[in-house]
């Protein structure tokens, strides 16, 4: 079976792309915007492209039998539109292709009371579906989904460890059926291959229960005593402005998730259960334990910020025309060029950044006020990267064995910023660049110059400092 999975560098798709790798008799390819996002590719093929683009579109879809759409615009304000033409572009070209099947993964709920981030989403699946004597679509639709990484859990797990006492928004009763990822991963997997005529819509969750349930269900699976104080005056643009603060997620992801708090996500259909009888939905509580486990062993797989931001869309060669640059240049002397990439490698997150963590935090804490990500974000892994992670406000965009690591700046400021690790000639060169737009950005600069001069040399020497250490301790 040929199979196409797009948003395979998101995180359902990173997750469904190995599951799928593991099937016997199916020859996967992957349709991305940048294939050097992607790990594990050698049994893949790699189109890049976007569903924009109809002749990248074509060329991916070419002699496949099952199409995965995983693709949501929602960091554009304009995510609605967007999404329905991204949906018909696909759904056409699957006609044109000769595509069997689509398989589409959405939101629970209803379009009468749905927010208008799951209305896009609903959209979307109807676009996808409304061609059925030319193309079948096996619509699923789950509502928060509960697993290592994704950006519901990350939240659920924030609130709860971080505060004994949670004042929540009236509708915290409202109910909802969450998902493991697991299951939803087995759903995916398995539609591939299900003998079924027509299309269908098949709505997945485990137990029902309100979000009051949901953070006391965590709190309770892990040992924890919380406490939720429902108010009156804590309206949605306050919760989300919470939640941006205490979570690890910007103000956008956490408007659009605190609006669809309003509605009841439930499951309307039992097709779940009879199409796939071999899928026993796991419990809430079980779900949570696995999730909490995988990141206590540093087996995160994908995080919900892998596809974050927009990173991609920029040119960063451009790091060399750079009009300000700050580098410190250190001798390794007895350290190896290997004991010295696995130093910086490690940097950020709870590892820190090696030197005035007081500043740092002012930093992120400022990028969490004005819509950043911050530092909350953290790293999917404490040791190891790969191209595309997140490392709180940064985003790994080049990452070269026992040689080199280029981080992006996600954080927000006026210009564009890199931060650069590269061993060479014997020595560590640590290099901030910094692209200023307009006198915005060279204010900005020059007025950080002596926060540079304490941060960025303290930061090189106790990297240097930290591997000699580890070498010594080997």
């Amino acid at each position: 079976m040929n199979i196409l999975l797009t948003g395979a560098n998101g995180y359902i798709g990173r997750r469904l792309k190995h599951r799928l790798l593991n099937e016997n008799g199916v020859n996967l390819r992957l349709f991305v915007k940048y294939g050097q996002t992607l790990t594990a590719q050698e049994k893949c093929e790699i189109v890049e492209g976007n569903t924009f683009d109809v002749a990248s579109l074509d060329r991916a879809l070419e002699e496949i039998d099952v199409a995965y759409y995983l693709i949501h615009s929602m960091e554009s304000p304009d995510y609605r539109r967007l999404d329905r033409e991204s949906a018909l572009n696909f759904r056409e070209a699957c006609i044109r292709a000769g595509v069997k099947r689509i398989i589409y993964l959405g939101g629970l709920g209803e379009k009468e009371s749905a927010s208008e981030h799951l209305l896009s989403r609903i959209e979307t699946g109807e676009i996808l579906s409304a061609r059925d004597e030319a193309v079948q679509t096996l619509w699923f639709r789950a509502g928060v989904i509960i697993g290592s990484g994704s950006a519901s859990f990350e939240i659920i797990r924030h609130l709860v460890e971080k505060l004994p006492f949670m004042i929540t928004p009236r509708w915290v009763d409202t109910l909802c059926q969450p998902t493991a990822e697991k299951d939803v991963i087995e759903y995916l997997a398995l539609a591939a291959f299900l003998e079924h005529d027509g299309n269908v819509t098949i709505d997945i969750g485990s137990e029902v229960m309100s979000y009051r349930r949901l953070l006391l269900g965590y709190a309770e699976a892990v040992g924890l005593e919380r406490f939720l104080i429902p108010v009156p005056f804590f309206t949605p643009k306050l919760s989300s402005y919470w939640l941006t603060l205490v979570t690890p997620v910007p103000y956008s992801v956490a408007s659009a998730l605190i609006e669809g708090l309003k509605s009841e996500v439930l499951v309307k259909n039992d097709n779940a259960k009879r199409l796939f009888p071999s899928i026993n939905p796991i419990p809430y509580a079980d779900a949570v334990k696995a999730a909490v486990e995988e990141i206590k062993n540093t087996q995160v797989l994908s995080r919900w910020s892998d596809a974050s931001g927009a990173a991609w869309e920029v040119d960063h060669s451009a790091l060399a025309d750079a009009l300000f640059v700050d580098r410190r240049v250190l001798p390794l002397e007895e350290v190896s060029p290997h004991r010295m990439s696995e130093t910086f490698c490690s940097i950020g997150g709870e590892n820190g950044w090696f030197g005035y963590e007081v500043l740092w935090t002012v930093r992120g804490l400022i990028d969490k006020l004005v819509g950043g990500y911050g530092l909350s974000r953290g790293r999917r892994d404490p040791n190891t990267l790969r191209i595309g992670d997140s490392v709180d406000f940064w985003k790994v965009v080049d990452l070269k064995t026992d040689e080199r690591l280029l981080l992006y700046a996600q954080m927000k400021l006026p210009g564009k910023a890199w931060l650069e690790f590269r061993i060479s000639e014997g020595n560590l060169y640590q290099t901030a660049y910094f692209y200023p737009h307009g006198l915005a950005g060279r204010l900005y600069w020059y007025a950080l110059v002596p926060f540079h001069n304490l941060v960025f040399q303290t930061m090189a020497a106790n990297l240097l400092r930290r591997a000699k250490e580890e070498k010594n301790s080997d």
